[in-house]
């Protein structure tokens, strides 16, 4: 048989990691689902569990990771050569998304319909929530019963398509395709079911007047209870997202697209996870902490206990550069670390390319792009993007920048936040994608494994090329 040439092999190896990601994705419908799948990734890669409530002992080659609130996820590998006072190189991400979140109270009735009221996260593009399959994930808490009873926080993900919300027929509304609006309030209230079925299979409301279940619509809990296999009334409480049912998929004539819900910024997490896991064969000669940070609450601004904005970061890097005979070493360690801040960039689009500086247009293919607004919606220096150009030459990866119109807003990332309470060297980082904030976003089928790498050749070679840089 036909050997395969070079570009058949490399495209192999594209669609391999494109396939391994779009998994990561369809593993992850909720924040809490994602930290799972990172906490069974790095568990596997042999990284230890640490708690934030416990005295830590580190020492080098060590992996870790903790969590906070199981939505936000930071792991570590400590270099071999590590010593406190030695610099961190770090990728920072984020875990949710723009979606629908079921609201604390949200059984609603109307015309024989059963709705569930929803609440919305963050800035998404809600027309493109209009006639999808929608599913349910999120976690329940769980109270047994008793005196003194133990609560435990369960995850649940119901995978059916058991909620919809159904647009306006046009006929209804003529005008529809010249100026469509919607009200978040009134028009975003998905239907799980008909009042006449709910009666047919029995569902009633809960009696218990303060219960959980008395919130929200006996069909929603009835799913909860045959997903778990827990009995609604001993859940206390829930916190549920409301996500597409179809899975992510490689799309295009030439298997060159991923279609995919939440790329925005899954793709980042999952690309720094598995490059810093990547990255560990060569840790014994680091000097340096190699670390992720997934945070929570990045589309709502980051300001949260596990948000980017909070005081982990620095917790977690305090308690790494902790020696007592030195008090100062975190202080000596910043100045030589570097963060990425990675989150998606906005590709061309073909049908409104004047959106873009003309001499910037990122191209879903054109490899990882620098992001950079010398207002500050990016924390990009010359400095510190030319030193990922540099991890990208070592990674054989083109880079790609990108900075808006003069007439155009920006949007904002960890990067700024990050670097301005920690006083870190910064660098904002993403793949190029389109339909950003949509249901289902779309990015190129390269994108995963050139952030991989990249990552990946920054955990390695950063000490070496900062040893390398001048610009005191």
């Amino acid at each position: 048989s036909k050997l395969p040439n070079m570009s058949e092999m490399s495209k192999s190896a594209t669609l391999k990691i494109a396939r391994d990601f779009l998994k990561f994705v369809d593993a992850g419908p909720s924040p809490y689902h994602v930290v799972q799948e990172c906490r069974t990734r790095l568990t596997n890669a042999g990284f230890k569990e640490l708690s934030e409530r416990d005295h830590w002992t580190l020492a080098p080659d060590g992996k870790f990771f903790l969590t906070r609130n199981q939505s936000t996820v930071v792991a570590f590998a400590v270099g071999g050569k590590f010593k406190p006072g030695n610099g961190f190189a770090v990728v920072g991400a984020h875990t949710d998304s723009p979606c629908l979140r079921v609201k604390v109270k949200s059984t609603r009735k109307k015309q024989g319909y059963i709705q569930v009221g929803t609440e919305c996260y963050g800035g998404g593009n809600w027309g493109s929530w209009f006639d999808r399959d929608l599913k349910i994930a999120g976690r329940v808490l769980v109270a047994e019963n008793g005196e003194k009873r133990k609560i435990t926080s369960k995850l649940v993900h119901v995978d059916r398509p058991i909620l919809r919300v159904p647009h306006l027929a046009i006929h209804l509304q003529r005008e529809m395709n010249e100026k469509f609006s919607i009200n978040k309030e009134n028009h975003l209230v998905p239907i799980i079911a008909t009042e006449f079925e709910d009666q047919l299979n029995q569902c009633f409301e809960a009696t218990v007047e303060d219960s959980c279940s008395k919130k929200h619509p006996g069909a929603l809990m009835r799913m909860l209870e045959k997903e778990s296999g827990i009995s609604s009334d001993q859940i206390v409480d829930l916190d549920l997202f409301l996500a597409d049912h179809q899975p992510s998929a490689i799309g295009g004539a030439w298997e060159e697209f991923i279609f995919a819900p939440r790329l925005d910024n899954l793709l980042s997490s999952y690309c720094s996870l598995q490059g810093l896991i990547e990255s560990l064969p060569d840790l014994e000669s680091e000097p340096n902490i190699r670390m992720v940070a997934l945070f929570d609450n990045e589309e709502v601004g980051s300001s949260s206990a596990q948000g980017a904005g909070s005081s982990i970061t620095e917790y977690v890097m305090r308690r790494i550069q902790s020696d007592p005979k030195n008090q100062t070493s975190f202080e000596e360690s910043v100045p030589k670390s570097l963060m990425i801040s990675a989150d998606m960039a906005h590709a061309v689009h073909p049908n409104y390319s004047d959106k873009h500086e003309e001499n910037l247009r990122p191209s879903l293919h054109g490899g990882p792009v620098i992001k950079i607004n010398n207002n500050q919606r990016y924390a990009t220096t010359a400095i510190t993007a030319t030193i990922v150009r540099e991890a990208a030459r070592f990674a054989g990866v083109k880079t790609q920048d990108v900075m808006v119109r003069n007439d155009s807003g920006c949007g904002s990332t960890i990067g700024p936040i990050l670097s301005t309470r920690l006083g870190m060297r910064t660098a904002d980082v993403g793949a190029a994608q389109l339909s950003m904030h949509s249901c289902r976003e779309v990015c190129g089928v390269t994108a995963p494994e050139q952030c991989l790498k990249l990552y990946k050749a920054f955990f390695e070679k950063f000490s070496e090329i900062d040893k390398n840089l001048v610009a005191e």
